[in-house]
């Protein structure tokens, strides 16, 4: 029976691991050495899934990482991940992705500040008619 100090020591090793999956190059570095193709690390990635329940992924900083993790099911991946020019690619539209992302939040944030100066004043006198 594991104790609850060694439950969080588990928990804590597991999500260090995990998030360690949204780094391409460190999946190239495991691609390399082998363990993308021993059949214990596969199981033990398989067992990994239960991150993706919200309960646990609320715990992730890197949620990209959960993607990686269902990629990494898959044996032709895994062999595609000892090619570091495929590490460089995923790193590149990784890159792409958060670049995109950012882009679109900030055009989202500006769009609601300019929004919200407009509704003040619609709101106040809307107040006073109700007075």
């Amino acid at each position: 029976m594991e104790t609850e100090e060694q439950a969080r020591n588990r928990f804590q090793a597991e999500l260090e691991f995990i998030q360690c999956l949204a780094n391409p190059n460190y999946l190239n570095f495991l691609a390399q050495r082998g363990y993308l193709r021993e059949r214990p690390f596969i199981n033990y990635l398989k067992y990994l899934l239960y991150w993706k329940e919200p309960d646990y992924a609320k715990f992730l900083k890197y949620p990209h990482c959960l993607h990686m993790l269902e990629l990494l099911q898959y044996e032709h991946f895994r062999k595609e991940l000892v090619n570091a020019q495929c590490a460089k690619f995923i790193d590149e539209q990784q890159l792409l992705h958060w670049q995109h992302y950012s882009r679109k939040r900030t055009r989202l944030q500006q769009a609601l500040a300019e929004q919200a100066p407009q509704q003040q004043p619609a709101q106040q006198h809307g107040s006073a008619v109700t007075k």
